[in-house]
């Protein structure tokens, strides 16, 4: 397990990464009150958030984020295993500061995550969503830079205030959606679909009927929950999964685009180097 942090103005970064072939757990209790949102890589890790006789499980965690308000009292829980390595990006600060913050982040805060500034209790969960591919792909390039020393660093600066920023904008947007919730239940169900299907992926109106939703639904409503249409967010999956398999030698370049439904090894490579900007053949694990 390696743990870092990083100070960026108001705000404290906490970088966590984790692997092991047996089931580890890594526990995490903050050393004052914060207001934090945490951001979910690769690897699916069992989360458990305890404090007193309570604990809240989370068994689905990749691409999530997760915003809420923590004292000294709560533990963060996570559970590693060969097929779960824990990636976790989370960006706290503390009420006090949150009126120094620059930029109307503090505003935004005070606005977006009000029952995190005023609190109720030891652990208060707010609003949390499955990223959008940009804030994805962002996550993906800090658990995986290059950058060393001070170039790091600014790269750091720079990702973390454009990651918040999608954050608050999916919330604005979150607000003024109107999807009902029996059919943001569907939508959920059909994405999981998909990520267990990466293979042999259902044809949309294969997928309609599965989830019980017309297609025109399905098609128009993915796209507004999730910000890309159904085969888009397929396809990020599918590159996502592969650059995992392939970054922790699990599988060879050319069984990872077979294992995530590529024929083709050459489409494999342009796909995949549209999205990251590197060919696979170029990553070191």
């Amino acid at each position: 397990m390696t743990r870092d942090i990083i100070d960026i103005n108001d705000f404290t970064i906490l970088v966590e990464t984790g692997h092991s072939e047996v089931p580890t757990t890594d526990s995490c209790l903050f050393d004052e009150s914060v207001i934090a949102v945490a951001f979910y890589g690769s690897g699916n890790v069992d989360l458990a958030v305890k404090y007193g006789d309570t604990s809240k499980e989370f068994g689905h965690t990749k691409g999530l984020a997760l915003s809420f308000y923590a004292d000294e009292k709560v533990e963060f829980v996570h559970t590693v295993s060969a097929d779960k390595p824990l990636e976790c990006l989370v960006i706290a600060t503390s009420i006090a500061s949150i009126d120094k913050l620059p930029n109307l982040e503090g505003e935004l805060f005070g606005e977006m995550l009000n029952q995190l500034v005023h609190p109720n209790d030891h652990y208060v969960e707010g609003p949390s969503f499955f990223m959008t591919p940009e804030m994805q792909s962002i996550v993906d390039q800090i658990f995986h830079t290059r950058y060393e020393g001070k170039a790091k660093m600014m790269f750091f600066r720079s990702q973390i205030h454009t990651l918040l920023a999608h954050f608050f904008g999916q919330l604005s947007l979150m607000s003024e959606e109107s999807i009902p919730t029996e059919e943001r239940e569907k939508l959920e169900q059909a994405k999981d679909i998909l990520i267990n299907n990466l293979e042999h992926p259902p044809s949309l109106s294969e997928l309609s009927k599965e989830i019980g939703l017309n297609t025109f639904k399905l098609k128009k409503n993915f796209k507004e929950l999730f910000g890309v249409p159904v085969f888009k967010y397929l396809q990020n999956e599918r590159l996502t999964t592969a650059n995992e398999l392939i970054r922790s030698k699990q599988m060879t370049i050319q069984e990872a685009a077979w294992h995530v439904g590529y024929d083709s090894l050459s489409s494999f490579s342009n796909a995949f180097s549209k999205k990251f900007g590197f060919r696979p053949s170029e990553i070191k694990g």
